[in-house]
């Protein structure tokens, strides 16, 4: 119970001056990510992308409230080399690891942890954790490891 409780506490602190970033089109921001298409994206509370991310948002990226993004990600929601197109949606308090790729038309469940370096393909459940080349569900997440 104790163990919970301080993560809680250093998660509440790490956003407690969460402030939207300015984002332009096509350039890094302060904290070095970047949209293309930037009509496309939306971009939810106290959410948290890492450095030298890319975001392709030509048919939609949609990012909810608590979602976390590793450093080094790439999310299309375009590919030209296979010419899939479609939104992709980060649900609520999801977890992206670093140098993970999304590919146009999926969705990321509420709660779910993708794990570093996974190519994800299809869309991911709610309350999973899913790794891998393509990207498969690993187990299900309890309740209780579930912060928000």
């Amino acid at each position: 119970m104790e163990r919970k409780l301080s993560k809680k506490i250093v998660m509440d602190d790490r956003f407690k001056d969460w402030e939207l970033p300015c984002l332009e089109e096509g350039k890094p921001n302060k904290y070095n990510w970047l949209v293309q298409n930037l009509a496309g994206f939306s971009l939810g509370y106290k959410t948290d992308i890492g450095a030298f991310t890319y975001i392709n948002a030509k048919f939609k990226v949609v990012i909810e409230d608590f979602v976390q993004v590793g450093s080094h990600c790439s999310i299309y929601s375009i590919s030209t080399i296979d010419n899939k197109k479609g939104m992709v949606r980060l649900k609520k308090n999801c977890k992206i690891g670093s140098h993970s790729v999304l590919m146009p038309g999926v969705t990321i469940g509420e709660n779910s942890i993708v794990g570093a370096f996974s190519f994800v393909d299809k869309d991911i459940p709610n309350n999973v954790v899913a790794v891998g080349v393509p990207a498969k569900v690993m187990r299900e997440i309890k309740k209780a490891e579930t912060l928000h």
